[in-house]
């Protein structure tokens, strides 16, 4: 791919003029989502939950399908997966997903919040779901196929989706048409799911790519860095590392003209800086990235003179270990979200099994307040053992549920508005489950909830929600992202 190509097109977007009080001018003529994160924790109890759901890598050739999950207590089919939506093609490699608008459009009437937009991580092909004619039964709107993208853009491997107030939505790539991650960038999407261009300046792109966060009020979008595709879809190779093909920095731009003017090196604690938010008090200037390898949560801040700065601050020890492919094991922390109201962050340990609440009223000092073993490496009955200091060893009592062995370890994490239930997913990426947990290839991936105390902090499994993608249709598959039709705490941004 030519590099006058690559940068052929590029778009821009006008953004909205930002309400600096956070005024809600009343109930009547708004547009989608909440006028401002509080409030948004007062809305309707979720009862329905869309996950991504894969076949790509696990050696079933069927296409992926987004599963739609009734998780009204109240509703005949509780707990039941009453719709499956498959995509037309095979391989994509369905990951994350996001809105075509969101409480970043709430000014806006003549916008709602009607498409989940699927990017294809593998193949590069990006779904636009409708879920408004019925959203228990979602169906495909339209299909962006990559040769577009790649002829317009030169991007590939598309990740993160949000939506902007302008009514476009931009989307993370993590590489060329190759794999390459010189190749990555960011894409816009108008409205209609036309491609627009390029969002970043020419010039301006990261080094990797991944996942981002704006905050208008702050002029600021802050991306992270996962790796090169042509690496990570191999499965990890640690050596990959060392050869330079996965990230450790920050990239800060403009918002929203694309120009990056700060790159922050989280250095070697913070080596595969994954998903990041921002905290929702879109005044605030602090968020959190959690880094996948070295398992820290370093938050990161504007500073006195206007430049971003960063600090680790939640560390997850290794545990040393046998049996095992290294002689330590990273807890590998690969999701993470903030509560609504800012009280409260909850991270999961792919490896280590545990899911953890912080309080971060003090975001300089999160304290523990929750945790919970759900599966993992080192769970009773594996053959991994954990080292103690004293050259014991120990594992992890993980709960049955309703008769169920959990599998894998807890990955993708979604929390209900009000934040009193947190669900949690149990795939990864089908090459990297495949390598540590090969048990979902032949038994599929489940979603459970974890009840939440808001008042004190507190987690607690709950023993009789269960749902199990191991005996679907078409046999096990692998379910990652989870959303809400109304919205939710990681795909919302407030202007």
């Amino acid at each position: 791919m030519a590099t006058d190509v690559a940068v052929l097109e590029h778009g821009s977007i006008a953004e909205k003029e930002v309400n600096p009080a956070g005024v809600n001018h009343g109930c009547c003529g708004k547009g989608p989502g909440y006028a401002t994160p509080l409030e948004a924790m007062s809305g309707p109890r979720e009862s329905l939950i869309y996950v991504t759901c894969v076949y790509s890598g696990t050696g079933r050739e069927k296409p992926d399908y987004l599963a739609t999950v009734d998780v009204d207590p109240s509703s005949q089919t509780y707990l039941k997966i009453i719709h499956r939506l498959p995509v037309p093609y095979i391989g994509d490699e369905l990951h994350h997903s996001g809105w075509n608008a969101c409480s970043s459009c709430h000014e806006d009437t003549s916008a709602t919040r009607r498409f989940l937009v699927l990017p294809s991580l593998v193949s590069g092909r990006i779904y636009a779901i409708d879920t408004q004619k019925n959203p228990r039964a979602p169906t495909l709107h339209k299909v962006v196929q990559p040769e577009d993208i790649i002829q317009k853009t030169g991007l590939a491997f598309p990740h993160t989706a949000h939506c902007l107030a302008s009514g476009d939505i931009m989307i993370s790539c993590l590489g060329d048409k190759d794999g390459k991650a010189e190749g990555n960038g960011f894409l816009l999407l108008d409205s209609e799911f036309n491609v627009k261009g390029r969002w970043e300046k020419p010039g301006h792109s990261p080094l990797f790519g991944y996942d981002f966060w704006y905050q208008p009020r702050h002029k600021t979008m802050i991306s992270t860095s996962w790796g090169a595709p042509a690496a990570f879809t191999q499965g990890f190779n640690l050596q990959h590392v060392s050869d330079g093909l996965y990230g450790r920095h920050l990239h800060v731009y403009n918002w929203p003209d694309g120009e990056l003017k700060q790159t922050l090196d989280l250095g070697n604690t913070g080596l595969i800086p994954l998903e990041i938010r921002f905290l929702h008090d879109p005044s605030k200037d602090t968020g959190f990235v959690g880094c996948a390898l070295t398992s820290n949560m370093v938050r990161f801040f504007k500073t006195a003179d206007g430049s971003w700065s960063h600090e680790v601050a939640i560390s997850v020890k290794p545990l040393k270990v046998k049996n095992w492919i290294l002689p330590e094991m990273p807890g590998l922390i690969t999701d993470f979200l903030i509560s609504l109201d800012d009280r409260y962050l909850y991270l999961v340990n792919w490896l280590h099994g545990d899911i953890r609440q912080y309080n971060i009223e003090d975001p300089k000092n999160p304290v523990l307040t929750g945790q919970v073993y759900v599966g993992g490496q080192i769970q009773k009955g594996s053959s991994v053992m954990a080292e103690a200091d004293d050259g014991t060893t120990f594992q992890f009592d993980v709960p049955e549920i309703k008769g169920n062995r959990l599998r894998g370890g807890p990955q993708m994490i979604q929390l209900s508005l009000d934040g009193k239930r947190l669900y949690a997913t149990n795939s990864l990426f089908s090459s990297w489950d495949r390598q540590f947990y090969p048990e979902l290839m032949e038994k599929g991936s489940h979603i459970l909830q974890i009840d939440v105390d808001t008042e004190k902090g507190g987690l607690a499994v709950n023993p009789n929600f269960f749902v199990d993608f191991g005996s679907e249709p078409d046999g096990p598959s692998l379910a990652h992202e989870m959303r809400y039709p109304g919205g939710d705490c990681t795909s919302d941004i407030w202007i």
